[in-house]
């Protein structure tokens, strides 16, 4: 019998489950890692899976987009079907994604127990169809790892009980610590794309609410421009594949001193996001790394499931408005990184594998 199946589908559970599956493999947990194909990129998973140093997905169930309710079923018929065969303990899911939704649903259903990393997000906002997914998944769960004791708190509020919660850290810092260093020997980003260390902004969009809206894209596009030229910086935008299609479709025109590039892989983007002056985004993930790497961040939307990067002073809120923008930025680049970081000490996936029911406990960091 597996004793632990791993449901992923996107980058940032790629990033965040890789130390937990490296930590399977070292110990001789027997696990299967399955991709849904959620946001698949053939050539980029592969240099994802490959730059932290995981083995291929055991099964790939090639989804693709669409809407969520479709997505979201044919997740759930290729999860069910691979949990039948595999027979695991428990399955672990990470995050707020479509995929993460589908393992705890089909699960919840089925004889494994549910494990969800980085329980008890909450940005308080319903519209956002991630918040219904993080709900959904923690109460569908019997092991919530909880990143933060705020996390904890709101888990406790909902009236999960406290014996189901750990609070573990963030496994990004984890992640981070491993990579960090080997993006700053190995990526040639800043020589690629003519930059220097200090002297640009970087910049993610492309959340639903968001890009799908052309007035908010507009004013978002604008804000990240105006800041660029007040501090005579260019900001550097890999656009996403969402985003891109939306530029096309609503006939927006990027502005300058706003530079498009293609994806980056994680090693460029890790060693993009350490040397940046600061870092425009609307995702949380970024939100987390910026903070544990000392970079200064403005949030592009009107609330954040982390709020402890702005209770350290790492991260400020803008929305979408250009003045807000270009207000943040500044206000964020006077920062000096020296705030504590409220993720923890890089031991999350030591900590995760010690609560689940396996065979091998990991007695140092993985």
């Amino acid at each position: 019998m597996t004793e632990l199946v791993f449901i992923l589908g996107t980058r940032p559970e790629i990033i965040k489950l890789s130390p937990v599956i490296r930590g399977c493999e070292q110990h001789g947990v027997d696990h299967v890692v399955v991709h849904t194909g959620q946001h698949y990129s053939e050539s980029l998973d592969d240099v994802f899976f490959e730059q932290l140093e995981l083995a291929e997905p055991d099964v790939n169930l090639g989804v693709g987009s669409g809407p969520h309710g479709e997505q979201t079923g044919e997740m759930l018929r290729g999860v069910e079907q691979t949990l039948t065969d595999a027979a695991p303990d428990v399955v672990v899911v990470q995050g707020d994604t479509n995929s993460a939704l589908a393992g705890a649903l089909a699960a919840s259903k089925m004889a494994p127990e549910v494990a969800h990393v980085e329980a008890g997000l909450r940005s308080f906002d319903r519209s956002m169809p991630e918040e219904t997914n993080r709900v959904l998944i923690d109460h569908a769960a019997d092991y919530l790892f909880a990143p933060t004791a705020k996390s904890e708190e709101y888990l406790v509020r909902e009236g999960i009980s406290g014996l189901q919660i750990t609070v573990t850290g963030n496994t990004v810092v984890d992640a981070l610590d491993r990579i960090r260093d080997v993006a700053r020997r190995e990526s040639t980003a800043l020589d690629d794309l003519g930059l220097a260390t200090d002297r640009y902004l970087l910049m993610t969009a492309h959340r639903q609410e968001n890009v799908d809206d052309p007035d908010r894209f507009r004013s978002l596009l604008d804000g990240a421009a105006r800041a660029g030229r007040e501090h005579e910086m260019e900001v550097i935008y890999p656009i996403h594949p969402r985003a891109s299609g939306r530029l096309e479709e609503f006939g927006i025109d990027v502005p300058g001193p706003v530079r498009m590039v293609e994806p980056q892989d994680y090693l460029d983007f890790v060693r993009l996001l350490s040397t940046a002056a600061a870092v425009l985004t609307d995702s949380g993930g970024i939100q987390e790394e910026a903070c544990v790497l000392g970079i200064p961040c403005v949030t592009m939307r009107d609330n954040t499931e982390r709020p402890e990067t702005t209770e350290v002073g790492a991260n400020r809120l803008s929305s979408c408005d250009p003045d807000r923008i270009s207000r943040a930025v500044t206000e964020m680049l006077d920062a000096d990184g020296a705030w504590e970081n409220p993720y923890g000490d890089g031991d999350a996936a030591t900590r995760i594998l010690r609560a689940l029911p396996v065979s091998a406990e990991p007695e140092e960091a993985v």
